[in-house]
């Protein structure tokens, strides 16, 4: 593939990477729930949204490649291809996709040596979060919940994190699932696991602890509670190690020094 010159990224990991590789110029248009970096809601149009777009939107933009992330976006893109578009799809599911992705648009763009530099960049972190790992008293049990109603537990990379960082996630035989429906889970499965901390990360939403506490048997558990923002560990890119892994880290330190009972919130 020749190198692109006008991307519409449809996925907000996509815009990080290329502003973090220098190669912003490339970028015709982003999502609308881009978050990272800030400039970018600045300096680029809003053609699409997560699972939904008009294509003479994107058309608009003159891109050369769409890019999208997963089997969500991939409507979007069989759209986009359909009209004679270019497109790339990621769907990788763990820290190690988030790696290929940055060497990936980095060999699109021409950005080589700005990607290796990136990627030693983010395992330099993901070794220092390793580290303090070993300095916990043990790995606390961690219920890490995606959304609410229905009730899904953590993708692939955020259990991963939670690994990294030092917990157990209870629900990590579900983070490998393809689709997000797979990772449904019951407050009686969430009760038989006994976490001990849960992580709210509600995508898109504020994470509201009572309403968590007010399901049946959830108060007695005694776990701590905090939460994430979304957009800092749900997105499959840069941010979800530098900034969500982080965060991570510090929910499981104040773990250790904060009552069980208490509820606050992890933030950055």
């Amino acid at each position: 593939m020749s190198t692109p010159q006008r991307i519409a990224c449809l996925s907000t990991e996509a815009v990080d990477i290329l502003y973090r590789l220098g190669a912003q110029d490339h970028i015709a248009g982003i999502s609308g729930y881009t978050v990272y970096p800030p400039e970018a809601r600045h300096d680029k149009p809003k053609i699409s949204g997560f699972t939904s777009m008009k294509l003479e939107r994107i058309q608009a933009v003159q891109p050369d490649l769409v890019i999208g992330f997963s089997d969500l976006q991939k409507p979007l893109l069989t759209e986009c291809e359909a009209a004679g578009l270019p497109t790339l799809l990621f769907d990788h599911r763990d820290i190690a996709g988030i790696h290929q992705m940055v060497r990936q648009l980095g060999s699109l763009v021409q950005r080589q040596q700005h990607a290796e530099a990136l990627c030693l960049q983010l395992q330099q972190c993901q070794d220092e979060i390793a580290a303090a790992a070993q300095q916990l008293p043990r790995p606390p049990r961690v219920y890490f919940e995606e959304w609410d109603e229905p009730m899904i537990c953590g993708i692939g990379w955020v259990s991963e994190i939670i690994s990294l960082a030092g917990g157990e996630d209870v629900f990590a035989d579900r983070s490998r699932a393809g689709f997000a429906k797979q990772r449904i889970v019951s407050a009686d499965e969430v009760l038989q696991r006994r976490p001990e901390l849960i992580l709210g990360s509600w995508c898109g939403k504020r994470f509201v602890p009572d309403k968590v506490l007010a399901r049946p048997g959830f108060a007695e558990l005694g776990a701590t509670l905090m939460e994430i923002k979304s957009a800092d560990i749900l997105a499959p890119g840069p941010t979800a190690i530098e900034r969500g892994a982080r965060q991570v880290q510090a929910a499981l330190q104040a773990f250790f020094n904060k009552p069980s009972a208490e509820t606050s919130s992890c933030k950055t």
